[in-house]
This record gives C-alpha cells, sequence and structure tokens, in this order.
C-alpha cells in the first residue's frame, strides 16, 4: 500500500491524514493537494491518493525538478533531453515563447540571441511583461525563463547577428531555431545552417501572420536536417499583423520538432 506524494512513493497506512504527511515532510507547507483538489491537514486519506505538499514560493531543488521532469515525461526522455543543447536566434512572437516552451520541457541548455527591448507593441505576442518595457529581450526573458525552471543553464548573446557568426557562435548546439522577423536574416540564417552547422537540426519559420486557418500551419522537411514551420504565404502586413495565437501555434510547432528531432523521432542521424 502507498501514496504518491509530490511524485515519490510513500507507504500508506489506514487512518493516515496529510497532517501525517506533512510532519513527514517537515511540517512547514501550506500548498495540500490530494487527487488534484485542495485539501486540509485534516483531509483523511485513502490508499493510492495522489498528494501534493509544498511551501509556498519555495523552488523547486534541482533533484527535485528533474524529478518532477522524469515522472511526467519519463526519465529516459528526460534524461536525453537534459543533455542537449538549443540555440535560439530572435527572442520576439516566436523565440521567447519557444525558449519558455523548451524550459519547461528541461532541455538542458539554451543558447539564445537577440538585440532588441522589449517595446509596448510586442505585448501583442511575445511572452513579456508590461514592467519590462525597456529592458533588453535577453535579460527580460533570462528573468521569466528562471521562473519557470532555474536549473536550466542560459547563455545569452546580447548583439545583433550577422550571417558569419551564426557557424562559429552555435557550432555547439544540438539544434537551432531561427526565430528572425527580418527575411534577409531568415536567408542568412538557412545559408549558414546549410553551410557551416553540417552536425546540427535546424528549425525555420516562414508564413505565420494573421488568424488564419490553424492547421495551414505545418512542418515540413526541407534538407537533412531542415525543417521549416509556417504555412509559407502569409506575411505581416496592414489588416493581417502578427497575433499571438497564430505565432504561438507555429512556435510551439518548433519546440515540439526541436523534441522529436533531439530524440530520434524523425529518423534522421542525431
Amino acid at each position: 500500500m502507498a501514496l504518491l506524494v509530490n511524485e515519490k512513493e510513500f507507504p500508506f497506512h489506514a487512518g493516515m491524514t496529510l497532517a501525517d504527511l506533512a510532519r513527514a515532510q517537515g511540517g512547514d507547507v501550506d500548498i495540500l493537494l490530494v487527487n488534484g483538489y485542495p485539501a486540509t491537514l485534516q483531509t483523511v486519506l485513502s490508499d493510492g491518493d495522489q498528494c501534493w505538499l509544498w511551501k509556498r514560493g519555495k523552488a523547486p531543488s534541482a533533484e527535485e525538478m528533474q524529478h518532477l521532469l522524469y515522472a511526467r515525461h519519463t526519465p529516459g526522455v528526460q534524461v536525453r533531453l537534459q543533455e542537449r543543447m538549443v540555440g535560439i536566434m530572435g527572442l520576439g512572437g516566436l523565440g521567447s515563447l519557444v525558449a519558455i516552451a523548451l524550459t519547461r520541457m528541461g532541455i538542458g541548455s539554451l543558447l539564445l540571441a537577440d538585440y532588441d527591448v522589449v517595446e509596448p507593441t510586442n505585448l501583442n505576442r511575445q511572452q513579456y511583461f508590461v514592467d519590462q518595457i525597456g529592458q533588453k529581450k535577453t535579460a527580460a526573458l533570462r528573468d521569466i525563463l528562471q521562473r519557470v525552471n532555474p536549473h536550466v543553464a542560459v547563455t545569452m548573446i546580447d548583439r545583433r547577428l550577422a550571417e558569419d557568426d551564426i557557424g562559429v557562435l552555435f557550432k555547439d548546439v544540438h539544434a537551432l531555431v531561427e526565430c528572425f522577423d527580418d527575411p534577409a536574416m531568415k536567408a542568412a540564417g538557412l545559408r549558414a545552417a546549410l553551410h557551416h552547422l553540417p552536425g546540427v537540426f535546424y528549425v525555420c519559420a516562414s508564413g505565420l501572420a494573421g488568424y488564419g486557418e490553424n492547421n495551414a500551419i505545418q512542418t515540413r522537411r526541407l534538407y537533412p536536417r531542415i525543417y521549416l514551420v509556417g504555412d509559407e504565404v502569409s506575411a505581416a502586413a496592414p489588416g493581417e499583423g502578427l497575433m499571438a495565437a497564430r505565432v504561438g501555434i507555429a512556435a510551439h510547432h518548433q519546440a515540439n520538432q526541436v523534441v522529436r528531432l533531439l530524440l530520434g523521432a524523425e529518423n534522421e542521424a542525431s
């Protein structure tokens, strides 16, 4: 007989309450959940209950965070993701959300590049907050990622990238995500990936403006190791701006494609 307490097995005995568990956990807890519902210290438990006991505001240790990710993703998946580094070029609507998604999934290291600041017009689709207006995107996103998972290693490149930089700065990543707004830099990134990053998976984007059909956003293979996300048609224009929902669909396509590649789901050499 056992309970699942903070995703770990714990012995159960008849008549056990959450107060008993709280004492066993050191007593300093104020968030109590049983099977997904709020509970009190007087709640009587049953064999097999899933319990959460937590101190409000406490950050999980690296070991606790890994255990939580193991429980949700399975250890085999999580160990492989933990060993990988992903680069992201551009931290706007796509890049900021890709970074957050990968951080939530437990990627071991992120190498993130942008030179811009958070502007009021960014807030309709980018993952920043009103109180971050005027901050460098690198600094603002680092703060957000630390709140999501403080144990992911994050390195920032706070500069405007040039084509010649890409093959040097991102040579050690396992996957590189292109999230530029500038069409010229999109082309530069693809050229750099093809010619200078032969061992790196590359996920780029084109066509995600407006509020068009959800399923028009697709992921397709351009070349070995090179994938393109988007509808490949829609561009920002009057009456068809970049909007949070469709940008978010594309960003999550990119993040999921990175994970598929890193875990070998695309039958590509890793």
